[in-house]
């Protein structure tokens, strides 16, 4: 019995949602992800931390890399109690073209603000492709 109330003790710490490959797909998570961290009671200044850390992942996923992604929440409690962001794609979308400089002015800072927002992130490679994680400190 104990086993069942932890898996869904776990469960409910956990969030898994597919993400369409269309530009589109930031503002739809963005507003499904907004409702999963008022239900975890998330203080809303962390929440909207979240929110942009969670946008500059799925929009890196996106618009630089091959489908399929994923973004996986979940809430963490070794101590830190954290809440931890991953989106993992297929890998780079190497199709031959030419890189195409970006305006720094609109583009290229993504990486920076999860970093700026993050207490810990980083990547993960791995058989499927690879993870882009953050965490954030709740506590």
């Amino acid at each position: 019995m104990t086993a069942q109330l932890d898996a869904v003790v776990r469960e409910a710490d956990e969030h898994v949602c597919p993400l369409p490959h269309i530009p589109e797909a930031v503002s739809v998570v963005r507003r499904r992800v907004r409702t999963v961290l008022a239900d975890w009671n998330l203080a809303p200044d962390l929440a909207e931390d979240a929110l942009l850390v969670i946008s500059e992942l799925i929009t890196n996923a996106v618009v630089h890399a091959l489908p399929p992604a994923v973004l996986r929440l979940s809430r963490v409690v070794d101590g830190s109690h954290a809440l931890r962001v991953e989106v993992t794609d297929a890998g780079t979308a190497a199709d031959g073209r030419p890189a195409v400089e970006a305006d720094a002015d609109e583009h290229g800072r993504g990486l920076d603000i999860v970093t700026a927002l993050a207490a810990e992130c980083g990547t993960r490679v791995h058989a499927g492709g690879i993870t882009w994680w953050a965490k954030l400190l709740t506590a």
